[in-house]
This record gives structure tokens, sequence and C-alpha cells, in this order.
């Protein structure tokens, strides 16, 4: 007997993302009218049942049946930054926050969202009072979480780290995640690398480069990264490319922080040398089908799901020492 359809298997059966496919599955805008009767036909010759994982943590029984019982007041604040894409409607985000939604809602506790937070007005529109927990989700700035302290409430970081502000917090396993893409190459007999992405942009972008890192260290492989590539924007990928290449030739394997910078990637170096069939890409989230040879599948939706779980526990535990929650993601290798 043939096992549970996912998503993705959808997105690759009609050629799409798997985000535009969990939109298309839940009702939601941001698919075209063909996307979605394409994706909606497919998922029904293929038998897609969706089921939401439960929003718990691993707990003792009598734990859990208490949860169960528990009927919760209040509301819980969803913060976005709205920067780089970090929004609801991104590809990445998207998922992940509908996952923290379906959390909520599956045990009747109130949210609400609010996206670029501004600390004059971040309790203004809202009753501090009414608050019973933070979820920050993206890099959400330092003042606005210390001012979410201040007035005692719980925060969990979604998908970032603050080092002036510790708390709980739930991350994709990017270590383990880099370090299977990288083994992977490197068994293939790759030996030229090159790392892409803003790694101050985002903690995971910053995990991942270390990663890299570490496996060409392992590997006994030299290490001549060109930093222009490291503090690389999303903007001005064909300038960007050139100047870096301009005396040097490109390297076998492009190592991507993510998918997206992958697929933007890809465009340019075919750009800049038309012959260039020989150069690889790798990413992370596995957002872009086709343009990646390896690429982690990450789960967004259980990211949100597993910081929900989170904050209602820190709620019922405040002096409990701060935990980083890592969920490990699948490595998605394309030939």
């Amino acid at each position: 007997m043939r096992g549970k359809i996912t998503m993705q298997e959808i997105a690759d059966s009609v050629g799409l993302s798997k985000y535009a496919v969990s939109r298309a599955l839940a009702g939601k805008s941001g698919v075209s009218a063909h996307s979605r009767e394409l994706i909606l036909k497919k998922a029904a010759e293929l038998g897609y049942r969706k089921e939401i994982p439960p929003a718990v943590t691993p707990r003792r029984r009598d734990e859990q049946a208490e949860d169960q019982r528990r009927v919760w007041t209040g509301t819980v604040l969803v913060l976005f930054p709205d920067v780089r894409s970090q929004n609801p409607e991104s590809a990445y985000w998207g998922p992940l926050f509908e996952g923290i939604t379906a959390a909520l809602n599956q045990k009747g506790i109130h949210f609400a969202t609010l996206v670029k937070p501004d600390i004059h007005s971040l309790f203004s529109l809202l009753n501090p009072e009414a608050i019973i927990g933070v979820l920050a989700v993206g890099s959400i700035a330092s003042p606005i979480l210390h001012e979410c302290r201040r007035l005692g409430k719980p925060v969990v970081m979604v998908d970032h780290w603050d080092k002036g502000f510790p708390c709980d917090s739930i991350f994709s396993d990017n270590l383990a995640g880099i370090n299977e893409i990288m083994s992977t190459m490197l068994g293939k007999g790759y030996r030229e690398y090159q790392f892409v992405g803003k790694i101050a942009d985002a903690y995971s972008f910053y995990e991942r480069w270390l990663g890299f890192n570490a496996a060409l260290m392992d590997a006994g492989l030299p290490q001549h990264q060109i930093p222009a590539l490291l503090q690389y924007e999303y903007e001005g990928c064909d300038e960007a490319l050139r100047e870096a290449f301009a005396t040097r030739p490109l390297p076998q394997v492009f190592v991507c922080a993510n998918d997206y910078y992958a697929s933007l990637l890809a465009k340019a170096v075919k750009k800049l040398d038309p012959s260039s069939e020989g150069i690889v890409f790798t990413g992370f989230d596995n957002s872009y089908p086709g343009v990646t040879v390896a690429t982690v599948n990450v789960e967004e939706e259980i990211l949100g799901i597993r910081a929900v779980d989170q904050l209602l526990w820190r709620i019922h535990h405040p002096t409990a020492s701060y935990e980083r929650k890592l969920i490990r993601g699948r490595l998605v290798v394309n030939e």
C-alpha cells in the first residue's frame, strides 16, 4: 500500500512550489485559478489527505491530559519584521505562519499578528494585559523584544537568535543539514566550492556558513572564499558575480544560503558564462525545484507548531532554563 501523499509530491507532479500547493489546498489567496484547479485535481488523483500534527511536546501523560483539558484565555502576539521577505505571505515564512495559526486554533487560543511592529505603538494598539506570550518570527528588533520582557511577556524566537536577548528558540537544524549537503557533494568528487549569501542577515545563514567551513576543513580543502559573496544581497546578482570572478575561474559548486539565492545565482552564472554547464548549485529549504542538485527540505509548518508548543510550556514554566530546539530537515538530492 502506498504511504501518505505529501504536498511536496503534489508540487513535483504539477511543477509548482510546495508553498503554492499549501495555499491552494488551504483555500487561500496567492495562487491563480488555473494553478489552484490543477493542484486540487492532482491532489484528488493522488489521494491526498491533509493532517495537522498534534501541537504537543513529549511530556508525561498527566501533563498531556492537563493540556487537553486546559482552557486558554488571553491572546498570543505574533510578530513579523517584514524585512527581506520575512512576512506571512512569503514562500518560506508563509507555511511557518500557517503552522503557528493551526496550532493556536487547535487549542482555541486567540492571536494577533503585527507585521513590522514599532516599539512606540507596539502595545498602544493592543491591551498588554490580554497578551499571554509572544512569538517573534524572524529578525525582530532587540528594543521590541526587551519591551515585551519588561512587560513580563514570555518570548519564543522562531528561526532567529539575538545574543543580547536570551530566550527560548526554535530552529531548523542548520548544521546537520549543511553537513549532509557537503558530505554528498564531497562524495561526488567536487573539490572547488564558494559559499554565497549574506551571513549577517540571518543566524541560520551564519550556521550554514559555519557548517560549510567545517566540512572544507575536515576534507582538507583550501578555504579560499570571496568575502564579497558572503555579504551578497539578493539584489544586484549579475554585477556582484561579474566583479567577484573578473580575475578568477568559477568554482565547481556554489553552496547557497538558501534556495532563493541558488535560483538567482543560477541565472546570473548563465549570463556570465553561457558555457557553464558543469557548475552546480546547492541550497536550503527546498523551495525552488529544478535549481539545486542538493537541498534540505525544511518542514516550515512543523517549526511553527513547535514554537507554539514551546511558548505554552514556557508560560507555565517561567523560571526553567531557556531551551533551543532543533527540527531536523530532510536531505533532497536531485540527480
